[in-house]
């Protein structure tokens, strides 16, 4: 029986990708480095930040020096900038609504960074009281390491037999798989099923109601 359902954060409950590639492009664009259209930024995510800024370099520039320049570019525009088009997707205020009212406990887990993760999180879904809400945080290895399931798991006071982890990403269904928990993928996303299912994904939803219908 499941008590705990943790949700990834960009790509399952919020369409960051727009403010993320204007951030990115912004923080490239700062040192002439050539800029890349939105679409793109849908397989440049989902690994953290670093992992952003290194795909959108040119092959000549993904080196630490330029990663760090970029990223702190980046920092400050997002910071700025992170709601600017960034909006739940159709169905998830209302499904997280209803898992709360039947005593379902709910965590996010994230690669973003943790404060705008929190911030997004409050911002868009004030009335939902998360049991815990993490994002990358420096000394806690991203996802696909379990860590930040197993955390989340043991704030929650609840079993690994007990959660259900949601993302839309390869990274995500890795993820579930490490940490060892129940995984479903969404295919509303920034990733395809078929990355889905080579990440060892079996259930799959098109809309957020059938979350619920699935516990």
């Amino acid at each position: 029986m499941i008590k705990l359902v943790i949700f990834d954060l960009d790509g399952t409950l919020l369409d960051t990708i727009e403010d993320l590639a204007n951030a990115t492009n912004h923080a490239l664009k700062q040192f002439n480095f050539p800029q890349h259209d939105v679409t793109k930024y849908r397989f440049f995510v989902g690994n953290g930040v670093n992992k952003l800024i290194e795909r959108a370099l040119p092959e000549a520039h993904k080196n630490a020096d330029a990663i760090s320049m970029v990223k702190h570019e980046f920092l400050k525009y997002y910071f700025l900038h992170a709601d600017d088009c960034t909006r739940p997707y159709s169905g998830i205020p209302e499904l997280l609504y209803k898992l709360q009212q039947a005593g379902y406990q709910l965590g996010v887990a994230s690669n973003k960074m943790h404060n705008a993760t929190v911030e997004l999180v409050q911002r868009f879904f004030p009335e939902i009281n998360f049991a815990a809400v993490l994002g990358q945080r420096d000394g806690i290895p991203v996802k696909p390491s379990p860590e930040i399931l197993n955390e989340i798991v043991s704030t929650a006071g609840v079993l690994k037999g007990e959660t259900l982890y949601v993302g839309d990403s390869g990274i995500d269904a890795q993820t579930a798989i490490n940490a060892n928990i129940q995984f479903t993928g969404v295919l509303w996303g920034f990733r395809p099923r078929r990355e889905l299912e080579e990440a060892g994904a079996e259930r799959f939803v098109e809309k957020p109601e059938e979350i619920l219908f699935n516990l």
